[in-house]
C-alpha cells in the first residue's frame, strides 16, 4: 500500500486526483516543472478530461501554481516556506507517530521491516527512486496507522510542498550517509514499546535532513 491508496470513490476525476497527488506526495515532480494535461495523462496512464480536473483541483488546493498561461507548474519553496514547513512537520509527524504506535500491527511491522530495507537497498545502490518511494512508504506506514483521516490529510498537503523539492535535491540526499539513519532507530522503538524515544527519531530524523537541505542545497532567493 502506498500514500495513493487512500484513493476516494467517486469515478475518473478522483482516481486522477489521487494518482497525480501520490506522484507529488512520493516525490514524482520536482520545483519547477510543467505539467501540461498530455504529459500527465500519458505519465499516469490517464485520460485528459479527469486530468484536466486533478489539475485544476490540486492548484485551488495551492499544491500547484499556474504561469501567466495558465499552465499548471510544480512551485518552489523559499528558505523561509522551508523553514516554517519542517516546523510543522515537527510538530505533526511525531504526534502522528505517537498515535499510531500502540495500534500497529504485526503485519504493519513487516511493512516497516521490509521497507526500510528496500530502503538501504535503494540507497546503496544510487538509486534515487528507490529511496525516495521507501522512504515515502516507511513514514506513511507510520501515518496511516494512526487512523485519522484528518491529521494524515494534513502531513499529505505538507509533502505536496515538501517532496518536489527532496527530489530535485535527491543527490544531495543520498551522498548524505547520517541521512535516514535514524529510520532504523524509529523502527527498533517502535518493536520496544518505546513509543517516546521513536517520536524522538523522527524529530531528529526531519530537522537534521532539513538543515543538510538548507545548508548544501541552493535556494532561489538564497
Amino acid at each position: 500500500m502506498t500514500a495513493a491508496d487512500t484513493t476516494p470513490p467517486g469515478g475518473l476525476e478522483d482516481e486522477a486526483y489521487a494518482a497525480l497527488r501520490h506522484e507529488l506526495i512520493a516525490g514524482g515532480f520536482a520545483p519547477g516543472d510543467r505539467l501540461s494535461i498530455r504529459g500527465v495523462a500519458s505519465r499516469l496512464e490517464l485520460s485528459p478530461m479527469p486530468t484536466r480536473a486533478a489539475i485544476r483541483r490540486l492548484v485551488s488546493e495551492r499544491a500547484l501554481d499556474t504561469t501567466a498561461a495558465g499552465t499548471a507548474v510544480v512551485p518552489r519553496l523559499s528558505r523561509a516556506q522551508f523553514t516554517e514547513l519542517t516546523g510543522l512537520r515537527g510538530k505533526l509527524e511525531p504526534h502522528a507517530l505517537t498515535i499510531a504506535a500502540p495500534l500497529l500491527t504485526q503485519q504493519q511491522f513487516g511493512t516497516l521491516e521490509r521497507t526500510l530495507a528496500q530502503f538501504e537497498a535503494a540507497k546503496l545502490a544510487g538509486d534515487p527512486v528507490g529511496t525516495q518511494r521507501a522512504d515515502t512508504e516507511f513514514l506513511f506506514t507510520v501515518f496511516r496507522a494512526a487512523d485519522s483521516p484528518l491529521l494524515l490529510s494534513f502531513i499529505e498537503t505538507l509533502w505536496l510542498r515538501r517532496s518536489p523539492l527532496f527530489w530535485e535535491a535527491r543527490w544531495v540526499l543520498l551522498g548524505t550517509r547520517s541521512l535516514h539513519a535514524r529510520h532504523a532507530d524509529i523502527l527498533t522503538a517502535l518493536r520496544a514499546g518505546d513509543t517516546q524515544g521513536a517520536a524522538l527519531a523522527l524529530a531528529a530524523d526531519i530537522e537534521h535532513t532539513a538543515q543538510v537541505l538548507l545548508t548544501e542545497h541552493p535556494f532561489d532567493d538564497a
